[in-house]
């Protein structure tokens, strides 16, 4: 038992060393040239332009099943005119963020690893070695960069269409006014809210494009490898945005909110 947790500490450790290699390396590649100025435009419209429909939906749903959700409970208190307060305020700190980097995830996670663990096992990341092309910089960087940038807008069209699609909702389910909905959601936004909302997915952005890519460039084991590989980037992007919301959270609490 002791051998086999000892190779599963030295497995996680090496994991974590190449992973900070990984970013380090990544970060340096943002800063200085060559730069594949191509490389990134196209992995913008990948990430962000390609993942619009997903996002869209998931933030039209999650507002209208939260208002209605919400529209029940408040009733019993007699407060189903603030319903308009508890959308924005949930969607904006919470929910539009986590919900948009988890479908982010599964989409953009996957692919990217699916995408970098082909060109491991066909060797085509040693055949960018041997003509002088640092891997890193071609194929993380654009795609590193695009999802900080990228998620943070998807971010914010999740929350509007989430608060728009709670509004639906609350008009004509609840039949609450559409004026009331409008300024309820503007009386429960506070300026600590908004900057919650939007530093979250910068981080989250960083942690879906440097795990995939991590777990991509980490294939082993032919087409199979493959497969697994974006199975386990699915799982761990999704656990690392869940623990960076815990962690993220606490941080901004304490800078944001003390006094």
């Amino acid at each position: 038992m002791f051998p086999l947790i000892t190779r599963w500490a030295k497995h996680a450790a090496l994991e974590v060393q190449e992973y900070v290699n990984l970013v380090r390396a990544a970060i340096t590649g943002v800063f200085t040239t060559p730069r594949y100025n191509y490389d990134i435009v196209e992995q913008l419209d990948l990430i962000g332009v390609g993942s619009l429909t997903v996002v869209l939906l998931t933030g039209l749903f999650t507002g209208a099943a939260l208002a209605l959700q919400s529209g029940q409970t408040l009733d019993q208190f007699g407060a189903r005119p603030v319903v308009g307060r508890l959308v924005s305020a949930s969607m904006i700190k919470e929910l539009g963020p986590v919900l948009t980097a988890l479908m982010l995830a599964g989409r953009v996670g996957s692919g990217i690893a699916a995408e970098l663990g082909s060109m491991v096992v066909t060797d085509q990341i040693n055949a960018l070695r041997a003509l002088g092309t640092d891997p890193v910089r071609k194929l993380v960087v654009p795609r590193l960069l695009s999802g900080i940038l990228m998620t943070p807008i998807l971010t914010v069209i999740s929350d509007f269409v989430g608060i728009v699609g709670g509004w639906v909702v609350a008009r004509f389910r609840l039949q609450v006014a559409t004026g009331l909905y409008w300024s309820s959601v503007l009386k429960g936004l506070y300026m600590q809210d908004v900057w919650m909302g939007l530093i979250k997915p910068f981080v989250f952005g960083f942690v879906i494009a440097s795990v995939a890519c991590h777990v991509g460039l980490r294939t082993t084991g032919g087409t199979q490898g493959v497969g697994k590989a974006t199975t386990v980037a699915v799982v761990a992007v999704s656990v690392a945005v869940i623990a960076a919301d815990f962690f993220v959270t606490q941080i901004l609490f304490s800078v944001l909110y003390s006094k």
